[in-house]
């Protein structure tokens, strides 16, 4: 399988201004990004909605697999929730590639106060790697 990166993801995507436009960058701890979750995204009243917890910890993960040469599409996300994200709440958003075995990459993300480390959620995640590309207009 191959995927096409062109700027459009949700999650990600520069050029999506409906979505999220996380930049996650490779370091000591895995792939970090730093996020507030703005009140369009809002669940229960103050509260974000759970499936942006869920898409923060799925691009954590794939952004994790990218920095290690490893670039690949989810194939089963498992998401622990701790407490719920607070619209407004500055998070750090940590993903980590735990394993490699053949065509899978096994990691694992977290979602956290950006100000007292208190955690809101954490994820493992499987993804399959695949041949990946990039539009260079999508950069």
């Amino acid at each position: 399988m191959e995927v096409r990166f062109d700027g459009h993801c949700f999650g990600c995507g520069p050029l999506n201004d409906e979505g999220l436009q996380l930049k996650f960058v490779p370091g000591p701890e895995g792939s970090v990004a730093e996020f507030v979750v703005p009140p369009r995204y809002q669940s229960w009243a103050g509260m974000a909605h759970g499936g942006v917890v869920a898409l923060l910890l799925d691009e954590a993960v794939g952004w994790a697999a990218w920095h290690a040469s490893h670039p690949g599409v989810t194939g089963r996300l498992q998401v622990s929730f701790r407490r719920p994200l607070k619209l407004g709440e500055p998070v750090r958003i940590v993903g980590k590639v735990e394993n490699v075995r053949r065509s899978l990459v096994y990691a694992s993300a977290y979602v956290e106060n950006r100000d007292d480390g208190s955690r809101i959620a954490d994820a493992t995640a499987t993804l399959m790697m695949t041949e990946t590309t990039v539009d260079t207009a999508a950069q």
